[in-house]
């Protein structure tokens, strides 16, 4: 547990003020949505016309938004705020033609990606050190962690299978079989770069793309391959390297910073974005950086 997790902790303890509505969402969402924890769940969520992995996510992700936006402004959470409250204003989260950053991809990543403190928690840590005593029950813990543990990746669209997509990361060569949550199916040979979240339990053989694809055009396969390898360079364990690159980025701002710039064209399911990184004359918006 993170120096932050352990003051939130105390606060909770001693003061119902910040404690009671937290446990009373977590109650409600508890009683009002089912996470799937077993086949009986999933079958129900199916004949409610509901992705039943998808549901359980966006349950977890609702939940954990509420608690950022109970714990945001006290004195523990004022890193966290400082950082939540600048990357808003300058990239105003929504989607197209507002702003390419979704609020699916802004949210993710300010919820379980930012990190702050000297311990460089997280909202989803500080949920999991806390989460027991305010009421959270094991199906939406296990689900948190996972969250927790997911990140942004470039994939390699190998296909349908099915109502199904099958994605190939870039450089790990890990194929996935995903739902989209858009209903983006997309076409075989795109490249993705989207927040995969796996299966939470056997009875599900999918991971589910939880935020809106973007499409990256421009360049191809090879060049993305070669500048996520430039990337790793030196790297002793590259697999812990990309997972860290893909998730915090050289910069806080990195990957807004390529989105921004990057942007092309939309549609309802799906943001369409051109260029590389670290090729400025590549992207559509290259000298609208907002970084210093």
């Amino acid at each position: 547990m993170g120096q932050i997790s352990r003051k939130l902790a105390a606060r909770f303890a001693n003061s119902g003020k910040y404690r009671r509505p937290i446990r009373e969402e977590a109650k409600r969402i508890r009683e009002s949505t089912r996470i799937p924890t077993d086949v009986k769940d999933i079958e129900q969520l199916v004949k409610e016309g509901l992705d039943p992995l998808h549901a359980a996510y966006v349950a977890v992700q609702n939940f954990t938004s509420f608690f950022a936006e109970q714990v945001a402004l006290l004195d523990e959470l004022e890193p966290y705020y400082n950082i939540i409250t600048a990357a808003e204003d300058e990239y105003t989260p929504a989607s197209p033609p507002i702003s390419p950053l979704t609020n699916s991809y802004f949210s993710t990543w300010g919820l379980f990606d930012v990190r702050f403190g000297p311990d460089l928690e997280t909202i989803g840590t500080c949920l999991l050190d806390t989460g027991a005593d305010l009421g959270l029950n094991e199906g939406m813990l296990s689900v948190t962690r996972l969250f927790q543990n997911t990140r942004m990746g470039i994939y390699e669209h190998c296909g349908l299978a099915g109502s199904k997509t099958r994605l190939r990361e870039l450089l790990t060569d890990q194929i996935f079989l995903c739902h989209s949550a858009t209903g983006y199916a997309g076409n075989e040979g795109e490249l993705w770069y989207v927040r995969l979240c796996p299966p939470v339990i056997d009875q599900i053989n999918y991971h589910v793309a939880i935020t809106t694809p973007y499409i990256l055009l421009g360049a191809g396969k090879a060049d993305w391959t070669a500048y996520l390898n430039k990337q790793l360079l030196g790297a002793g364990d590259e697999a812990k390297a990309l997972h860290a690159f893909l998730k915090h980025g050289p910069t806080m701002n990195h990957w807004h910073e390529f989105i921004f710039q990057a942007y092309h064209h939309h549609q309802h399911d799906a943001i369409f974005l051109a260029g590389l990184p670290d090729v400025k004359g590549s992207r559509p918006y290259r000298g609208l950086s907002r970084e210093p």
